[in-house]
């Protein structure tokens, strides 16, 4: 399936968004040298921003041609990358794609071309690595870098470079894109997994690069972070009902978060039953704090805390999934 003896090139930069009008500018700015060097257009693809960012788009285009602006009206980030290779990707063998509230390295889109050409990988993923600027993100941060937020995910905390089933998605080939037909709209969140499970299935290769990587910048307050984590809770699930695929371990672990959570309310008929519980707890904690002396970090017992919080709703995110197939197919 790999195109071997094709190169990677011409290749096109796409940033799905969604009122982004603080960090616009600054992100196509840093993307323009790479784009001018290897003659790449940057396609905007936003999801109808009420804070100006297709105004701010707009202004760039007028200075710079090579960047495009496209409205994406199901606003999801899945639906805007679909949207981007139906317009352009009879131009374009390749796209990489760019999250617009990440930030990266100067030769980023070079080194995933370099990548993709040496390993003629049908898609090259990347790993992230968190950084924050409140304490809560600094916490936050330091939780998703680590085991007890990540559950040793190689996209989370990197790795040498290696043949992969999931990763950070970067650098991908137009033509095993369309072959297995883009992203599944119907998903929010967890598209990209659910785009490499079928990317694999039909034998398409997926490489993880250890040559550069992604900074991503977390929530920046608790309710957002639980929102964010349900969904990514959710689409696990979906993702896993419609392949009928196994979950990993690590993703089993925290499913029994809600169910431990939910069962220290009968502490009311037996003390016992609040134990579980306590235990995820402690160790959450007890993590935080070996965290924060061994890194001779402070922000540990609060990362103890954003992962709990993680945990809580990716969990609560995967039975509610479950919870409405189950109803939908009791209704059927």
């Amino acid at each position: 399936m790999t195109e071997a003896k094709l190169p990677a090139r011409p290749c096109m930069i796409v940033i799905p968004c969604l009122n982004e009008a603080q960090n616009m500018e600054a992100l196509v700015m840093r993307l323009e040298p790479s784009a001018e060097r290897l003659d790449m257009a940057i396609v905007v693809v936003d999801g109808g921003s009420t804070d100006g960012t297709p105004e701010i788009v707009e202004a760039l285009a007028d200075s710079n041609p090579r960047v495009q602006l496209l409205h994406n009206p199901q606003r999801l980030q899945s639906a805007a990358v679909n949207l981007a290779v139906e317009q352009f990707g009879d131009v374009f063998r390749s796209f990489i794609r760019i999250d617009a509230h990440g930030d990266y390295p100067v030769d980023y889109c070079e080194r995933l071309i370099e990548e993709a050409e040496t390993t003629h990988a049908d898609s090259v993923v990347v790993a992230m690595a968190t950084r924050g600027f409140s304490a809560f993100q600094k916490a936050t941060a330091m939780a998703q870098n680590s085991r007890l937020g990540n559950g040793g995910s190689p996209h989370r905390r990197g790795a040498r470079g290696h043949w992969t089933d999931h990763g950070h998605h970067a650098f991908m080939r137009v033509s095993a894109f369309r072959a297995v037909g883009g992203y599944d709209e119907g998903f929010s969140h967890n598209e990209d997994a659910e785009l490499d499970y079928r990317l694999r299935a039909a034998g398409y290769r997926l490489w993880m690069t250890d040559q550069t990587f992604m900074v991503y910048y977390p929530r920046t307050t608790v309710r957002a972070l639980f929102r964010q984590y349900l969904g990514y809770g959710r689409g696990r699930a979906k993702n896993i009902l419609k392949h009928r695929a196994v979950p990993k371990i690590r993703q089993m672990i925290p499913l029994m978060v809600v169910p431990v959570v939910a069962g220290a309310s009968l502490a009311v008929l037996n003390w016992a039953a609040v134990l579980p519980a306590a235990l995820w707890a402690s160790v959450c904690l007890g993590y935080g704090v070996w965290m924060a002396l061994g890194q001779r970090n402070p922000y540990g017992p609060l990362a103890a805390f954003s992962a709990m919080v993680m945990h809580l709703a990716w969990s609560a995110g995967f039975w509610l999934q479950l919870l409405d197939f189950r109803k939908r197919e009791e209704t059927a």
